[in-house]
């Protein structure tokens, strides 16, 4: 779609809500260890998670200890490594996994490799390796050929583009199934899905957002299959907020209005 889209409306329903985090939640930063979720997001989130009796979680291509530390003191439901591992609302991990022989072998490889692209990092992820070159912008070409020749020879591997990094997954694993996976369970199955993030990496969950009739919010400008658009991360915690500001207040109005029922009844 293109960079004309909308901000997103108010939400009026029961709604299971997604979050990418770098670049929609925390800012990007040049390192990710240096990625911070404010205390007062942290605290909107969790107050959003509870009105909705636990239908929020955080889908990212991060570890889910790392999307963990950054969520501290709140324990969400994650789906890290763009869905390779995920744990649900009763703490349950569903984890994709790869030989060992073969991380071993590519976790050689690829660090011989990136050594000779000054400015270039690898991540390890266990399942997953991220090829970082947002300190060498010069080697996306090298980093990308790279990428492509390693997956091409293992077909268990897909690849995944993202911003200033490409990063080697397990095939058919993605965000888009992660929050399927989700819509099938309590206490997410039966509301209306919604999901925001930023990247290439994001667009599988909007798909699957759309196709469930659900609200998908692209973060910044480019093109996307999202519906409704929010123009930073700055916008995004307004957004969140405003919507568990309103959900609150509807929750109150809700319980008000019950209490009066339920007296006038007893009064007749």
């Amino acid at each position: 779609m293109a960079d004309s889209l909308n901000v997103p409306p108010a939400l009026n329903g029961e709604f299971a809500f997604f979050f990418d985090l770098d670049g929609t939640l925390a800012d990007i930063k040049p390192h990710p260890d240096q990625v911070v979720i404010p205390a007062d997001i942290l605290r909107v989130l969790h107050q959003l998670s509870s009105i909705n009796h636990g239908a929020l979680a955080l889908i990212s291509g991060r570890s889910m200890a790392e999307l963990d530390q950054l969520a501290r003191p709140y324990r969400f439901p994650l789906a890290g490594v763009h869905g390779a591992e995920r744990r649900d609302i009763h703490g349950n991990a569903h984890i994709v996994s790869l030989p060992d022989s073969l991380i071993q072998s590519l976790t050689v490889q690829l660090t011989a490799a990136l050594e000779h692209l000054p400015g270039t990092e690898l991540e390890a992820k266990g399942m997953a390796f991220a090829l970082h070159y947002r300190q060498g912008p010069q080697h996306e070409a090298a980093i990308t050929a790279l990428a492509t020749s390693i997956v091409a020879a293992h077909p268990q591997l897909a690849l995944q583009p993202g911003k200033c990094v490409v990063e080697i997954k397990p095939r058919g694993t993605n965000k888009g199934e992660a929050i399927k996976a989700f819509m099938t369970e309590a206490p997410f199955a039966g509301r209306t899905p919604v999901f925001i993030g930023d990247d290439l990496t994001d667009e599988s969950g909007f798909s699957a957002v759309n196709q469930a009739g659900g609200v998908s919010i692209k973060v910044g400008q480019g093109e996307t299959c999202a519906e409704w658009r929010l123009a930073n991360v700055a916008s995004v915690w307004q957004w969140v907020t405003e919507v568990a500001n309103q959900q609150q207040e509807e929750k109150i109005a809700h319980n008000n209005r019950r209490k009066h029922d339920g007296s006038l009844s007893r009064s007749l």
